[in-house]
């Protein structure tokens, strides 16, 4: 069974989807730099343009759209990884040390990749009300994890619940902007705690904005899975290429979440034993000009400064009008025997 505590947080996902542009080569080759970057997963989607629409449904025509112009039939025909390239890719990414897994987007997907021995599931946002669709997975017995993309938080309850009496014991959700790009405007990352809270299980983050500081916010918010579409280079084309990280990228944001999961560390309410020593730079009370003895302590031969050696400032208020018991010389630190 996968295990996700065997992996160290957050767990980072490579999400290839389109980007191979129907090139096997280039699919094995994005597998090889994602490996390089260290994530811990490359995940696929399985579908074909007849199991995920048909001719005629549909043309886009938002005119923000990245796909503007374009029939959905034809679209999944270009973005589609055509299913005998699966086992291959997996088995190289299992070679590389990656965990390899799918979207599947309909109920012979789920067969077909049960099959290949797939280890966990992702649910896209775009089917997480598919409720067929999470019966079959969830029987599978498998972690699934779901994006919320799309979705009100009634119908993210609904499915919940679905999949929980379908099977599923072992939940990931994932806050999503179903936009493409995504903005960090529209991101609200604040929900990741409130999913946490509300649902008790793993919240993670599938990220559609450009850039690495969206993912390294989320996971000082809790977000335990972090999933981003990547390619090897945008410049190539392709239907997912806009809003994929680039291998250098890819690179930073696996090294500033595992920094930011580091920084999160414990509650610290005492001087840590690392900042002893610089406790010696902190402030305290000194002599600032010479003080004979008998004479009073003041503001005018008393300085409040570095380092550490002599009474606590906050002792400096107590000491004001003291007398002092000998010749005090300017530059030294004030002591308790100082002074009566």
């Amino acid at each position: 069974m996968f295990d996700f505590g065997a992996f160290p947080r957050p767990f980072i996902i490579a999400e290839m989807s389109g980007n191979h542009n129907q090139s096997l080569d280039r699919a094995l080759e994005i597998v090889r730099a994602a490996a390089h970057c260290g994530v811990q997963a490359l995940k696929l989607q399985t579908y074909t343009a007849d199991t995920i629409t048909m001719k005629g449904a549909m043309t886009i025509d938002d005119e923000k759209s990245l796909w503007k112009g374009k029939e959905l039939y034809q679209l999944y025909q270009e973005a589609y990884t055509p299913w005998e390239w699966h086992k291959p890719i997996f088995e190289l990414a299992n070679e590389l040390g990656m965990v390899a897994f799918s979207s599947p987007f309909d109920e012979s997907a789920v067969d077909f990749l049960e099959e290949l021995g797939v280890p966990l599931y992702k649910i896209a946002s775009f089917e997480n009300t598919h409720h067929p669709l999470l019966r079959k997975v969830a029987q599978t017995g498998k972690p699934i994890i779901m994006s919320t993309g799309v979705a009100s938080i009634e119908e993210i309850e609904e499915s919940v619940e679905v999949l929980k009496q379908a099977g599923c014991v072992d939940l990931t959700l994932l806050k999503c902007t179903s936009t493409y790009p995504a903005t960090p405007a529209n991101t609200n990352l604040v929900t990741i705690p409130y999913l946490k809270q509300k649902f008790g299980c793993r919240i993670g983050l599938s990220d559609h904005t450009m850039g690495i500081g969206v993912s390294v916010s989320a996971v000082g918010l809790g977000a335990e899975v972090i999933e981003k579409h990547f390619t090897l280079r945008r410049a190539d084309g392709g239907v997912d290429s806009a809003f994929s990280m680039e291998p250098q990228e890819m690179a930073q944001l696996v090294k500033e979440c595992q920094s930011a999961q580091l920084a999160l560390g414990h509650i610290q309410l005492e001087v840590q034993t690392n900042e002893e020593k610089n406790r010696l730079f902190k402030r305290s009370i000194y002599v600032a000009a010479d003080i004979a003895q008998g004479s009073p302590l003041n503001e005018h031969n008393l300085k409040i400064i570095r380092p550490a050696l002599g009474l606590a400032p906050r002792h400096y208020i107590h000491v004001l009008g003291k007398k002092a018991r000998r010749d005090l010389k300017a530059g030294q630190p004030l002591q308790e025997t100082d002074f009566e």
